[in-house]
């Protein structure tokens, strides 16, 4: 879990209705830096429906058919046939892209520094430090959205 990134959506109240652009806008960011591990059709034009409707360029019902489209994919993913063990970046992956979708950002963050982290390989899950640069982008990124000054 990523512990700064919390404490940063709460000051920024990430969680409150009126904040739906911003949960939608950093779900996105987050899938974006795992679409490489996408790794079936639909979950791919999910997430470029969700970044159509983030730059205003589809209605809600779109989005709306793409989370429900998501949803089943993720759920019904059976992982990779790579024998690299890809399988569990590819679905955390997918995970993400659905929670992004569906408007729950710390969850698509979660799941993509996972899937990025798992991409390195199946070890380094294991170890907290290897998500310490996924975590701190998705901070500065999460910074930059909300429009909150970044660290120096």
């Amino acid at each position: 879990m990523n512990h700064g990134l919390s404490h940063l959506a709460n000051v920024c109240g990430l969680g409150d209705p009126q904040n739906e652009p911003l949960r939608l806008a950093f779900g996105l960011a987050c899938a974006l830096r795992v679409r490489h591990l996408l790794e079936d059709a639909g979950a791919l034009r999910c997430l470029s429906v969700l970044e159509a409707f983030v730059n205003g360029g589809l209605d809600r019902p779109t989005l709306e058919a793409a989370r429900q489209e998501i949803a089943e994919i993720a759920n019904g993913h059976r992982g990779s046939a790579s024998i690299d063990g890809s399988a569990h970046a590819a679905v955390s992956a997918t995970y993400a892209v659905a929670n992004a979708l569906a408007g729950r950002a710390l969850e698509a963050a979660g799941y993509a520094a996972y899937a990025a982290v798992y991409a390195y390989g199946g070890y380094a899950v294991t170890d907290p430090s290897a998500f310490e640069g996924e975590f701190a982008w998705q901070i500065e990124k999460l910074r930059e959205l909300a429009g909150f000054p970044v660290d120096p």
